[in-house]
């Protein structure tokens, strides 16, 4: 026990000091979040231009409506309308006033133009041409306001009273107020739990691939330069490859504690609880033992390699795995106790990453939380047993690199 100590507390202190330890512990979070948030706060920033937007009304009756409830709405930081409406008209024909709109296009006098036709009233449908279709907030600002005027066109034709109706159907604003099993209540919104669960999945994500890489390369540059084989002769091989996971999972340990550290600080500074105690606890859990299982895999996989090269595909692989819930990161969220999600849950390789997404939004049952920490820490003791016999032969093993069929031997018979 004594050895693998000391091998812990070698690769603890030399990876401590090394300045990728120093640069990633501060330059991981600001990466993290600000690839969680940076793209909602942009998403969510209006422009501070006012975009002339073109309008080919063939009805006749839109457009000059349109341009009024448009500049009413929507207005920039300053007071300014957020767009204005200009009435092409029809003047010689639609084909000619396409032209002429095209042209404006052309010359940067137009963000865009729309083309209502004169049968919208049954068809539904308006065109909107621009050289940069992919802003989809004017094509629903514009398609929702012309839908509103004729839905009042309509009643009016009917002979209803479209202000009152008006008055009748003003927007409705939804505040979300979340309720823990205990019945307290805090007031959130999905944007602010979609990022909690986000960023914390990205941690974990960047945690193992930066630990996997340094445990990897740490063997292959110890096998290149024949030191394992003097490591070896003062201790076993389970003692050496235990101290390296035990001293990079110290180096975790003091990485988690740092930033939760600032996250409180945070929360104390700001006044808002960004995560609940219990969440942050349970998180911990499962960073911790999610770690180990994939400590033990990079072990296995990165044991018998002996270039930096093969360690860097041995690295890619495996941190796919966690690849795989960011995709469904939206779908989990918005229904977490979905049955594909709760089975996705009980897959070991993906279990941290599903639990740490799925328990900001809503906690799961404590039996599947018991459950799955239970399955995780066999999986992850299972996997270090596998990966020591593998590590005990592959270890000195140089040269081609074995088969799938040797590793499996190795497993069986080490």
């Amino acid at each position: 026990m004594s050895k693998l100590f000391t091998v812990a507390k070698w690769e603890f202190i030399e990876k401590v000091k090394s300045k990728a330890f120093l640069i990633s512990l501060l330059l991981m979070p600001l990466i993290v979040v600000g690839m969680g948030v940076l793209p909602g706060l942009l998403a969510s920033k209006e422009d501070d231009r006012t975009l002339a937007i073109g309008v080919i009304d063939e009805t006749g009756a839109l457009a000059g409506p349109l341009a009024q409830r448009i500049e009413e709405k929507y207005r920039n930081e300053v007071g300014q309308p957020q767009y204005l409406v200009r009435n092409l008209g029809t003047d010689g024909g639609s084909d000619l006033r396409r032209a002429e709109a095209v042209r404006l296009l052309s010359e940067d006098q137009l963000e865009g133009f729309l083309v209502i036709p004169s049968e919208v009233r049954d068809s539904g449908q308006v065109i909107y041409r621009a050289r940069n279709v992919g802003n989809f907030r004017i094509q629903e600002r514009f398609s929702r306001t012309i839908e509103e005027l004729i839905t009042e066109q309509r009643m009016s034709a009917e002979g209803l009273d479209v202000r009152r109706i008006r008055e009748l159907t003003a927007d409705i604003s939804l505040r979300s107020i979340k309720v823990d099993e205990k019945g307290e209540e805090s007031e959130t919104g999905f944007l602010q739990t979609f990022f909690t669960s986000y960023i914390a999945l990205m941690m974990l994500m960047f945690m193992v691939m930066t630990s996997g890489q340094l445990l990897i390369r740490s063997v292959v540059e110890e096998k290149q330069n024949r030191v394992i084989e003097v490591l070896l002769s003062s201790c076993s091989p389970r003692d050496l490859m235990a101290g390296k996971i035990l001293g990079l999972s110290g180096l975790g340990l003091v990485q988690l504690g740092l930033w939760a550290l600032g996250l409180i600080a945070v929360m104390l500074k700001t006044g808002q609880l960004v995560a609940a105690p219990d969440v942050m606890l349970l998180t911990l859990a499962y960073f911790l033992l999610g770690y180990m299982l994939y400590a033990g895999i990079f072990v296995a996989a990165g044991a018998p390699v002996t270039t930096e090269q093969e360690a860097q595909q041995i690295t890619s692989y495996v941190s796919l795995m966690l690849v795989f819930p960011i995709v469904l990161a939206v779908p989990a969220m918005q229904n977490p106790d979905a049955t594909y999600i709760r089975v996705l849950s009980f897959i070991p390789l993906l279990t941290p990453a599903f639990m740490v997404l799925r328990m900001p939004i809503q906690m799961p049952p404590t039996w599947e939380i018991g459950a799955t920490l239970g399955l995780l820490a066999l999986s992850a003791v299972g996997m270090m047993w596998v990966a020591g016999k593998i590590f005990r032969i592959a270890i000195l093993v140089y040269g081609k690199r074995p088969s799938f069929r040797q590793l499996w031997m190795w497993a069986r018979e080490g």
